[in-house]
């Protein structure tokens, strides 16, 4: 669970948002959020809130797929988003086919 608020803390802080911001983000208390971004053990409904306010989804990895799901995301994050562009369009045809690549076939 301390990654994952780990990983939450540092969202929030890449979004150059503060605990109070989550406030108004979340709906929660800025002593509820602190306390659940410093030891807490929110629930999924929380989790989901929280996402939303921190512009993110929730989502469930398998384990096969991790490392590359990781490299995906460190490749995205290296490139400037402007140039971006052929991401936002496979995402789209992702949302046209959402079954593409998974059988190994060719795009």
């Amino acid at each position: 669970m301390n990654v994952l608020l780990e990983q939450i803390k540092k969202r929030r802080i890449a979004l150059s948002l503060k605990q109070h911001d989550m406030m108004l983000r979340v709906g929660i208390s800025r002593q509820q959020y602190q306390r659940l971004e410093s030891k807490g053990n929110p629930r999924l409904d929380t989790l989901e809130l929280i996402a939303k306010g921190l512009k993110s989804e929730l989502l469930l990895i398998p384990q096969e797929k991790l490392d590359v799901v990781l490299a995906l995301l460190a490749d995205e994050s290296a490139i400037p988003s402007n140039t971006s562009q052929s991401a936002t369009e496979k995402r789209k045809s992702l949302v046209d086919d959402p079954w593409q690549g998974l059988l190994g076939e060719n795009e």
